[in-house]
């Protein structure tokens, strides 16, 4: 790597936006509580409490659903892309071009080793490596065309999505009746026994059913390469079959985080009035949307079995329709509380300490993943599976805890975190300043 060449340099500290690196790290946070579970649990374990309102779990459940599911890491999505931004305002003509590119090519790389050798199958790198060189070409759309992406893409998805579920649900109806045939032992057809086949593949790429559920418990509580064996082929589909499903809606949050830092709403530059009229109209709508979608979900889902059957008898699933709208007013209305939170001045301390956990966001983010699957699968302290499901969480705020009070103190020393810091050298071709004088 050389370290002499002068091209475009990063960004420099002092123009860093303080309230986007905030909202990072509060997105980055909020991300782990939908990772967590991810982690730690086995298949089907909300069956047990889902449905139980006297259970604790059950509000836990609820809650982190209806005020984090999804909203947290739209609203990454959507910092991500005012990071693209920002990258390139400092930069011009064909290097800012390159620069780019490269710099998403190593997040490529990034999310491979993330999902492949960490064994995190969550990963986003990889998905926003992919998804942030598409975006880019669209970096001087006006703002008013960029936002029409929401809307689009949100239909766009469902169409994706309901075409896929008519597709299992073909193969589950066809299984059903080959299942009972060879029940009453009847000769199957060449198409029944094709229909046994492919529900068998459905079972292992995406609804194990109870023995699967079993025995992948017993995989994720074993040694590294039993969890690696289990876990990468799953990667991979996610990586390659099931991307042109993942794609649209990383591209259109990235758009919108286009629209809002043009439009100045992620740099504070508001009114706060304004700020108050989209939480206002955010919370209004959509927390009534997502409160019902949570308790459509209560009455209609249940186990395993039920799921099944449901699917057998609904050809398609409206309500779906309801979750890419109450999310981004969700994230929307949140956005603005944090940035009015912000701009007042209360909890000073605690976002300047958020500040530095989204300096460091991609350190962070893989720790996060480090932590947890040395914590919980079976190759480290195999708490996998051990605990209530609202125990998980204890774990969660540790690591809240841990980045809150590290990152500060780190970023005293050292201008970039770790990872922040190869990057930025892999990106440049350069070796950047790493510890401060």
């Amino acid at each position: 790597m050389q370290t002499n060449q002068t091209i475009d340099s990063p960004v420099a500290e002092n123009q860093r936006i303080k309230l986007i690196d905030a909202l990072r790290g509060v997105a980055l946070l909020g991300i782990l509580l939908m990772n967590i579970p991810g982690f730690s649990m086995p298949d089907y374990f909300s069956e047990g409490f889902k449905n139980d309102p006297s259970n604790v779990n059950f509000w836990v459940y609820k809650i982190i659903g209806v005020f984090f599911e999804g909203k947290m890491r739209a609203l990454f999505s959507v910092i991500f892309g005012a990071g693209i931004l920002l990258f390139i305002s400092k930069k011009a003509g064909q290097s800012a071009h390159f620069l780019f590119y490269r710099r998403m090519f190593w997040l490529v790389v990034f999310g491979l080793i993330h999902a492949h050798l960490i064994l995190w199958i969550g990963d986003i790198l990889y998905l926003y490596g992919v998804c942030g060189m598409i975006v880019y070409l669209f970096r001087n759309v006006n703002p008013k065309y960029l936002v029409l992406a929401i809307p689009l893409v949100a239909i766009l998805d469902f169409g994706f999505g309901t075409y896929q579920y008519q597709d299992i649900r073909a193969k589950r109806i066809a299984y059903v009746e080959a299942a009972k045939a060879q029940g009453e032992n009847k000769t199957l057809s060449n198409d029944q026994t094709k229909a046994l086949t492919f529900w068998r593949e459905v079972e292992k790429s995406m609804i194990p059913n109870r023995e699967d559920a079993r025995a992948n418990t017993k995989k994720m509580k074993s040694g590294y390469t039993t969890v690696a064996s289990y876990l990468r082929p799953i990667a991979l589909d996610i990586q390659t079959t099931y991307m042109l499903f993942e794609i649209w809606d990383a591209i259109a949050l990235m758009l919108l985080g286009f629209a809002l830092y043009k439009w100045g709403f992620l740099t504070g530059t508001w009114a706060n009035a304004n700020y108050r009229k989209v939480m206002l109209i955010g919370y209004g709508i959509g927390l009534p949307l997502v409160i019902y979608s949570a308790y459509y979900s209560f009455m209609n889902f249940s186990t395993l079995e039920a799921n099944l059957k449901r699917m057998e008898e609904v050809p398609i699933n409206w309500i779906g329709l309801i979750y890419p709208f109450q999310r981004i007013l969700l994230v929307m209305a949140h956005a603005s509380a944090l940035i009015l939170l912000y701009k007042s001045g209360i909890f000073r301390g605690l976002f300047k300490r958020l500040e530095a956990v989204g300096q460091m966001a991609f350190t962070n983010y893989i720790s996060h993943s480090i932590i947890c699957t040395l914590f919980f699968f079976g190759y480290g302290l195999n708490y996998f599976a051990e605990f209530q499901f609202y125990q998980i969480f204890f774990v969660a705020f540790a690591i809240w805890i841990l980045q809150l009070i590290i990152s500060p103190i780190w970023l005293r020393y050292f201008y970039f975190g770790p990872l922040e810091w190869l990057w930025r050298s892999l990106t440049y071709w350069k070796l950047q300043p790493f510890r401060r004088s």
